[in-house]
């Protein structure tokens, strides 16, 4: 039988020796964006709209700029929007995982020694 082999890298970008931004950050933040509510994103997500609220407030208190911003309502009604601080960490993100996914493509051959 032969194995399934596999090579993960996962990270995070840490501010002040604190977790700051990663993976469900960024999950959260493109929901957001396609959804344009921070309660259609966590239930997306399968989280609680407190827990999707907090790492948007801290998101936002620790950032240069805040990624997240609320709409005022109308008769469409209110929401949520990134900004386009919000935005370019995403594309920043984006672009590091392509580039992480390239180096993990080229050593794939580590695995074949297993």
């Amino acid at each position: 039988m032969q194995s399934v082999k596999e090579l993960r890298v996962r990270y995070w970008i840490y501010l002040d020796g604190n977790k700051f931004f990663g993976l469900g950050r960024a999950q959260l933040l493109k929901h957001i964006d396609e959804s344009g509510s921070i309660a259609n994103a966590a239930k997306a997500m399968g989280m609680s709209y407190k827990k999707a609220w907090a790492m948007v407030d801290d998101m936002n208190s620790k950032s240069k700029d805040p990624y997240v911003i609320a709409k005022k309502g109308g008769k469409s009604g209110g929401g949520t929007e990134l900004t386009e601080a919000g935005k370019r960490i995403l594309r920043a993100y984006d672009s590091l995982n392509a580039k992480l996914a390239a180096v993990v493509e080229s050593e794939l051959e580590i695995l074949n020694l297993m």
